[in-house]
């Protein structure tokens, strides 16, 4: 079956980022994809390693990628018929006990630093597995498991983009809500708390997208509906998966105030074939989502100058009148002391 495929993970600090380097692994029948986001507030304690020293958050993302896909390539197999909500406690179970290890390793210092807020060797997980189901007609079951506020997304000709994942905030998991609500996460993976590891299933019909990406791709849009518009856009104008793959990239980059990692995996066309399915739909959301509100925003934009240029003017124009006015109001303030009268 034709298929389109790339990763990428820009960091806003070269050498410093606390995204991982994605999972993306394709084969006939089977595909893993995986994204995880070290936690730089909750995980920004500094330990010292052979590589340097860096933040738990660092370490977390990176470690947990590699434990993840070892464990996943052992249960992968051709007959494979995954048990997902076994799986979900083996990640669980794994996870847990590995970055118990590895903290136990850094040999950290006691402290006496309690907070909610504060964790050993935290980040976030989502977890793509995908196993064809139906040759013939391009089935197949999509198991996700994720843990935090990374994302998977399924995007189809004719319905778009689709969230598969539930942000564990405690906002909720609205998206528009969450690109301006600064809510804390509710779970997240970490050496040193309880955690849980989500799990759903969904059935699939080729041709389509399936992509995971961490909120620093998705967080700094100014609506759901850029997002995709931002995928389907840069699809279009690409030659080639990699000539998308650098536009996706420098897309997410320009508008990103974070590290941004993204695994995608095109399934049931070449990347010519997704071009024509999705030209319709990526003129739909231009007409009906992308343009009303960029429109709307220059309107938000221009009054904001003119609102600026108003108060600017409002308190230059206060100045001259309160020069003109000042005389007479100080007058007794700036009167001469009658003789023999002293001040305070």
């Amino acid at each position: 079956m034709p298929s389109v495929s790339f990763k990428f993970c820009t960091a806003k600090v070269a050498g410093e980022g606390e995204d991982a380097d994605p999972i993306l692994r394709a084969g006939p029948d089977l595909g893993l994809l995986g994204v995880f986001d070290g936690m730089g507030g909750a995980g920004g304690r500094v330990y010292d390693t052979p590589d340097g020293r860096h933040t738990g958050a660092y370490i977390a993302a990176r470690f947990a990628r590699n434990v993840v896909e070892r464990l996943m390539l052992e249960l992968i197999k051709p007959e494979w018929n995954l048990d997902g909500p076994a799986t979900a406690a083996e990640l669980h179970r794994v996870l847990a006990s590995s970055l118990a290890a590895r903290l136990a390793e850094l040999k950290a210092p006691e402290t006496t630093l309690r907070s909610k807020l504060v964790k050993a060797l935290p980040t976030t997980m989502t977890l793509a597995v995908l196993q064809r189901t139906d040759p013939a007609a391009g089935g197949y079951a999509c198991h996700l498991f994720w843990a935090g506020d990374s994302r998977a997304y399924v995007v189809q000709p004719e319905a778009g983009a689709m969230q598969l994942t539930t942000d564990d905030l405690r906002s909720g998991g609205d998206a528009m809500r969450n690109l301006t609500d600064d809510s804390v996460m509710s779970n997240c993976i970490s050496a040193d708390t309880e955690f849980h590891i989500n799990h759903r299933q969904v059935e699939l019909q080729a041709p389509f997208l399936l992509l995971c990406a961490t909120d620093g791709c998705f967080a700094y849009v100014r609506s759901p509906m850029h997002f995709e518009h931002l995928l389907l856009s840069s699809l279009q104008d690409a030659r080639d998966a990699e000539a998308w793959r650098r536009a996706l990239e420098a897309a997410v980059t320009a508008v990103t105030g974070d590290d941004a990692a993204m695994a995608l995996l095109g399934l049931g066309a070449d990347l010519d074939r997704f071009r024509k399915l999705f030209k319709d739909r990526t003129a739909e959301v231009q007409r009906r989502y992308i343009d009303p509100l960029d429109e709307l925003d220059g309107r938000v934009g221009q009054a904001e100058q003119e609102l600026a240029a108003l108060k600017a003017r409002r308190a230059e124009l206060g100045g001259e009148l309160w020069g003109a006015y000042k005389h007479d109001y100080e007058r007794h303030l700036t009167a001469e002391a009658p003789a023999g009268e002293e001040g305070p």
